[in-house]
């Protein structure tokens, strides 16, 4: 019998680690509020709005849930909707199921740290959000957390990858963050994303405990300054202006993977010089050297 994953927000992450479940024997199936996106992927899509309690029920049942909802907008009651209400309502949902799921995965983020001086941070550190995403991001790992269900919450920090290239644009309009003072910045590759979700599954569905939370960073938390010195390197472009950090206003902090790399996850973007290679060379910004 094929394991059915159901990807609740089947956005771009969603995407990618669909296809990869597909590619290891899984069924997946794909909501969103428009899933005609997804005819051409070997995703099942079922358009639904999640805030409404029919659409809920008519899911299908599934071994494995992954919440991974993005708010329609950057405001308190898009956050709440999407977060702690969306995810409450879909946990009550799939636990009156005869056959309710394995396991529940929540992607959330490291906005919930408020350290912003270098701090080294853990799945251990005390999250003290104070802000509204972050604030509303712990209640929804909270209910998952004291849920029934088993489940775990997933923390990324900076998502990059192909589409995700602010920072490549801004380097290459001769931009570059202050070197002082230091501003550490923390991310993982889209694809790694996946690629962790998929790890975990897989560990739930062999039957293994798993953490009730994972902070999914890369293995190289680096001063944005840097980063941006090395892209411009890459693009061969002179810095021009000096720009605030674009981390200032929310924190410097370093994140601390070990814990993912104790369950057995390898990188594949272990920093950000793999990660942005592969990123440039995708938008045509750096040779592909498997084309040399």
């Amino acid at each position: 019998m094929k394991k059915t994953t159901l990807i609740l927000g089947c956005g771009d992450i969603g995407t990618v680690l669909g296809k990869e479940l597909h590619g290891v024997g899984h069924r997946v199936v794909g909501v969103r509020r428009d899933a005609r996106e997804l005819a051409d992927t070997v995703i099942q899509g079922v358009s639904a709005d999640l805030g409404d309690a029919e659409a809920l029920a008519a899911l299908p049942d599934a071994d494995i849930l992954v919440y991974v909802i993005s708010a329609d907008r950057f405001e308190e009651d898009a956050y709440r909707a999407a977060y702690p209400d969306g995810l409450k309502a879909v946990l009550a949902e799939f636990a009156e199921r005869k056959r309710a799921p394995r396991h529940v995965f929540f992607v959330s983020s490291t906005s919930v740290y408020a350290q912003q001086d270098g701090e080294v941070v853990d799945e251990g550190s005390p999250t003290e959000p104070r802000g509204f995403s972050g604030m509303l991001m712990r209640e929804a790992e909270q209910a998952l957390i004291e849920h029934r269900l088993p489940g775990s919450v997933v923390r990324f920090s900076g998502i990059y990858g192909p589409g995700r290239d602010r920072l490549i644009r801004q380097v290459g309009e001769g931009r570059i963050a202050a070197a002082t003072p230091t501003m550490y910045s923390n991310r993982i590759h889209r694809d790694d994303c996946a690629g962790v979700l998929v790890h975990l599954i897989e560990r739930a569905l062999a039957g293994e405990t798993l953490h009730d939370l994972y902070l999914a960073s890369d293995c190289e938390p680096a001063p944005i300054h840097e980063v941006m010195t090395w892209l411009a390197k890459q693009l061969k472009v002179e810095s021009s202006e000096t720009i605030q950090s674009p981390l200032r206003r929310r924190a410097s902090k370093r994140c601390d993977n070990t814990r993912l790399l104790e369950s057995g996850y390898r990188f594949r973007y272990p920093s950000y010089r793999e990660g942005y290679a592969q990123v440039l060379r995708a938008g045509g910004h750096l040779p592909d050297p498997a084309m040399g």
